[in-house]
């Protein structure tokens, strides 16, 4: 039986019970031969005993209304509940309305509900896996192209650098101290610019090589790297590597943000000499990369240059603080301080 069908059974039966109380309270109060006076007495030309079952079914009616708001309410938190769902606001569990019709439609709204959120964690998650998918093989891809752009660029140019080189190199020992000193000027010029273009491609070498530590630890990685950069570069690289057991992701992030320290100093710093320390004090990790170049202002650098922004974002997402000190022609000093945090598997 539906709702609305027993609201109104309710109200009639509640009509029809009054109706019979009050004719038998009539009945006891009344005798049969006094009705005749409810019979002849009107009011507004309608006699008196009409008004006995009229008065009756308003007070049922009446009755049946008071209950029914009560039941609208209900009703109104069921529509609640379908705006609610069909918006995807979660809806509240276990509510009674001690009918059991009610009950049944909410209970299903909040199965239904499940199934949304159920179907929606598969699809995000379903979502997930494709773009980490994607990721992964684009970055594949890119390190691939890095790695032969790389290859191509040291067995071409950066021969082709390091050839004229050697020839300005010997044409300025070859020529007479009597020779022009406007020409000598300017082949040494030349060769500075040639010897500049080799610390350039030296760094977008260095920028191009695989970042990730592909297996390596950090400490291996820097080793590695500055073992490589010591070798090329007519630059003293001196380094202090302490072994630290870090997480996968913080060694990437430091050893990325090593490699664009490396390659600032190597394109823009004019240094002879690097020095790089990885340390533990306390509770915090420090990466610490020093030059003694011709530094700048690093306010200014902070708004305009790219890879200060990207260090300092690797940084933050490793929950770590980044500090540049640098003057004009007295060097440039980065630090790193990531704090090393304890889990629950470190206690065990």
């Amino acid at each position: 039986m539906s709702i609305l069908k027993r609201q109104v059974l309710y109200s009639l039966t509640l009509s029809i019970v009054l109706l019979i109380v009050f004719t038998v309270i009539f009945t006891f109060i009344f005798p049969l031969p006094d009705w005749q006076f409810f019979i002849r007495k009107e009011i507004m030309d309608i006699p008196l005993i009409v008004y006995i079952p009229v008065i009756t079914i308003i007070l049922g009616m009446t009755g049946g209304i008071w209950t029914a708001l009560p039941l609208r309410k209900k009703l109104y938190d069921i529509q609640s509940g379908i705006t609610n769902l069909e918006q995807g606001r979660p809806i509240e569990s276990g509510k009674l309305f001690n009918i059991a019709e009610l009950t049944g439609l909410w209970n299903g709204l909040i199965k239904i509900q499940e199934q949304i959120n159920k179907r929606t964690k598969q699809s995000q998650k379903l979502v997930n896996e494709k773009v980490e998918e994607q990721e992964k093989r684009i970055q594949e891809i890119v390190s691939q192209e890095r790695n032969r752009l790389a290859r191509e660029l040291h067995d071409s140019v950066s021969q082709q650098l390091f050839a004229a080189s050697m020839m300005m190199s010997a044409i300025t020992e070859l020529r007479s101290e009597e020779a022009n000193p406007t020409e000598s000027k300017q082949l040494k010029m030349v060769e500075g610019m040639i010897n500049q273009s080799q610390l350039e491609m030296r760094a977008l070498l260095l920028h191009l090589r695989p970042a990730a530590l592909k297996g390596k630890t950090l400490q291996e990685g820097i080793k590695e790297l500055l073992v490589e950069l010591s070798n090329k570069v007519p630059m003293e690289v001196d380094w202090k590597v302490e072994d630290i057991f870090l997480d996968k992701g913080i060694e990437d992030h430091l050893f990325r943000i090593l490699q664009e320290s490396v390659s600032n100093t190597l394109r823009h710093s004019k240094a002879t000499s690097l020095e790089v320390l990885l340390i533990q004090r306390d509770s915090l990790v420090i990466l610490r990369v020093m030059d003694d170049g011709v530094g700048f202002d690093s306010e200014k650098e902070k708004t305009g240059s790219y890879g200060l922004q990207n260090m300092q974002e690797r940084a933050l997402e490793i929950g770590g603080s980044l500090k540049i000190v640098s003057v004009p022609n007295k060097g440039t000093r980065l630090e790193v301080k990531v704090p090393m945090v304890e889990t629950e598997g470190d206690k065990e």
